[in-house]
């Protein structure tokens, strides 16, 4: 099991992280996408990468605005496996054209 990182680990990687926000608890981050069909799309992708890292979000699909949450809840807090998926998610988003 990963371990939770420390609130000041937290806040040095989200430096690397444009618009992902956070805590000990969770990193978040809102994605506004051109429209409803690529906010879905990014919905799709994310879920193939999170199913292969074994790693799942919290995600809230608004119109075109996808709101997620990561947190790692068997280690009760954010860990490197957040960060990692929050990179991923950044990358499919950007592709997409995301905002």
């Amino acid at each position: 099991m990963s371990r939770p990182l420390e609130p000041e680990e937290i806040a040095r990687q989200l430096v690397d992280l444009p618009g992902w926000t956070g805590d000990a608890t969770a990193i978040r981050r809102s994605y506004d996408f051109p429209d409803f069909p690529t906010a879905v799309r990014a919905v799709d992708e994310t879920a193939v990468v999170a199913e292969a890292m074994d790693h799942h979000p919290d995600i809230d699909i608004r119109w075109r605005t996808l709101h997620l949450a990561l947190s790692t809840h068997s280690a009760g807090g954010v860990t490197q496996l957040d960060v990692e998926l929050a990179h991923r998610i950044h990358d499919i988003a950007t592709a997409l054209g995301a905002s």
